[in-house]
């Protein structure tokens, strides 16, 4: 393709290169070596989330390096840029893990911020970790300008005495240890061997779900989010963004005209399908938000409602992001959903043509036992299910993929911290057939709204996994299962019913019906919320002090700004 091809007249980046006032920006890009027939082309924001952090992020500046080939190569000039993460598996577990769910929309600001001061015509994004990939997306939602988003890659699979395990096995580990299950010498033995390479956590926890969905809404290539981050195929799909932004950026076909609200609905239906992460119903909401599209929580969970899942992943599963990979990748996910007749076929994606379209080449592998057809599914409804009621009016959110109890009551015990409920766990201070609650840890109240993977981990490994369930207005890690409910709202900081629960007060979940409820009367409540006072925060400056105060209700993806909806001025249109 020509540079010729283009009109840069038309450009956001005519701002910064064309024209004798703009002699002084021009003069930075032959510093850095840019040639004059480089400024006439349209540039290209490639933008990762590259650190040293984990081994999600490691390999993606290799990746970038290929995409930047691949834009140039179809007329376009390349503009690497990074961003933050922060890492869950790492900041999991202690109060780093406040940073995470800010971490996405400092992710997202931060490419908005860069690409708008440079006026960059496309964008290319390459993410690894869980919040980092969400981010990415709502940038490219956010600015509007032709965009392709691929995922860094998974992580290969540990081996264990035989067995292949997760970082998810290590955090079980730690309950075996407490419990007296492990050994020291063990518990080590199996932190040396479970994250073998690069790559993002190897279940189907956020990292993958949202891979997933990048695929299943139409903002990646299909098969991009497939191969393992070690693989040199992931270098193909790499050029292949690169070439494939510049023909969005000639045919002018934008990430807003590619993500309606029947894409957000297929994204949705991949997320239920594979027993994806409940984090799902906190992204997509979120990205919703950035085009003014309303899809609430309970827009998700109705499609989570009716939905079979059809794919035998872990946590609540057998398989791993390498083992869908080896069977043909996410486009055997979107082919059985489409032969089932459960998805959109006739949306837009950024290759140009419709998933149907797509679709067409692709047979469905009857030799694997990996993805199931949705005539005959693991189970007739999603691997996720949203929850209302008495306790959780604005929702609330659990994975039911592998449960087999899908009732749950019992008495309350309360914490006020996920510090206190780990400390409990851990010293193994709990009964069976309580409820955990696990409250002020929602968007505002955390602030951060903080995933548990340690505390329900540790249960697991202690074994008590399956006879207890958890209650929280934080979040719950891709890796968490079994009877575990997040995003309960309204969160506590803000009084919500779970803010007023009492120690031995009976709970009532119900995975089926999709209810939540306190069994506690109307006028007790009352008179519990009349002496009710929100506990100090100790987060009183900085970024998350400025999150706490900006953020919105889970329900409504726990945003920090008005969005789509309120937008005056889009930032391709400048």
């Amino acid at each position: 393709m020509d540079a010729k091809t283009f009109d840069k007249s038309k450009l956001p980046s005519r701002h910064v290169t064309v024209g004798p006032s703009r002699a002084p920006h021009r003069s930075y890009y032959y510093a850095m070596g840019l040639t004059e027939d480089d400024i006439n082309r349209p540039f290209v924001g490639v933008a990762t989330c590259w650190n040293e952090a984990a081994p999600c992020n490691i390999s993606l500046m290799r990746q970038a390096q290929v995409a930047k080939a691949g834009v140039t190569d179809a007329g376009g000039t390349p503009r690497e840029f990074c961003t933050i993460t922060v890492t869950d598996g790492i900041a999991m577990g202690h109060q780093g893990m406040k940073s995470s769910l800010v971490s996405r929309e400092v992710i997202a600001d931060s490419i908005e911020l860069t690409m708008r001061g440079h006026c960059y015509d496309a964008l290319v994004g390459i993410a690894g970790c869980d919040k980092s990939l969400p981010g990415m997306m709502m940038a490219m939602l956010r600015l509007n300008v032709p965009s392709v988003f691929m995922y860094g890659g998974s992580i290969l699979p540990g081996r264990h005495r035989g067995h292949d395990v997760t970082v998810q096995d290590v955090f079980e580990g730690v309950g075996m240890y407490s419990a007296g299950k492990m050994s020291k010498e063990e518990l080590h033995e199996l932190e040396c061997g479970a994250c073998p390479s690069a790559g993002s956590c190897g279940g189907q926890f956020t990292a993958n779900t949202m891979a997933c969905v990048s695929e299943a809404i139409g903002l990646a290539l299909p098969g991009s989010a497939g191969a393992p981050a070690p693989y040199e195929s992931r270098d193909e799909y790499a050029r292949a963004s690169g070439a494939a932004v510049m023909n969005l950026v000639a045919s002018q076909l934008r990430p807003r005209d590619i993500c309606t609200r029947k894409a957000f609905e297929n994204a949705a239906i991949m997320v239920a399908a594979t027993g994806g992460s409940t984090n799902g119903a906190l992204h997509l909401p979120a990205m919703a938000h950035e085009c003014g599209i309303e899809f609430d929580l309970f827009d998700v969970a109705e499609i989570f409602k009716k939905t079979p899942y059809i794919a035998d992943l872990k946590p609540g599963g057998n398989f791993i992001a390498k083992d869908v990979f080896d069977i043909g990748g996410v486009p055997q996910i979107l082919k059985a959903l489409l032969e089932g007749g459960i998805l959109h076929g006739d949306c837009m994606t950024v290759t140009g043509k419709t998933m149907e379209e797509n679709l067409r080449s692709v047979k469905f592998n009857t030799e694997q036992k990996v993805i199931y057809p949705v005539s005959n599914p693991i189970s007739p409804t999603g691997g996720v299910v949203g929850l209302k009621g008495s306790l959780a009016p604005d929702g609330a959110i659990v994975k039911v993929a592998g449960m087999k109890n899908l009732k749950f009551r019992g008495p309350a015990r309360c914490f006020d911290c996920e510090e206190d409920a780990f400390a409990a766990v851990e010293a193994r201070n709990y009964k069976e057939g309580e409820v955990i609650v696990i409250r002020y840890e929602g968007p505002k109240g955390g602030p951060g709204m903080r995933e548990m993977l340690s505390t329900t981990a540790a249960l697991y490994g202690q074994g008590a996994g399956d006879k207890l369930a958890l209650i929280t207005d934080g979040r719950f890690s891709g890796a968490t299962r079994g009877f575990c409910v997040g995003h309960v709202g309204p969160e506590a900081a803000v009084g919500g019913p779970i803010a007023l629960i009492k120690d031995g007060d009976i709970i009532a979940l119900d995975a089926v019906e999709g209810t939540i409820e306190l069994e506690v009367d109307a006028a007790e409540l009352e008179r519990r919320r009349a002496t009710w006072k929100v506990p100090p925060n100790m987060y009183q400056s900085g970024a998350l002090r400025k999150f706490a105060d900006q953020v919105g209700p889970a329900r409504f993806g726990a945003v920090t700004h008005a969005g789509g909806k309120a937008e005056i001025h889009c930032y391709a249109d400048i």
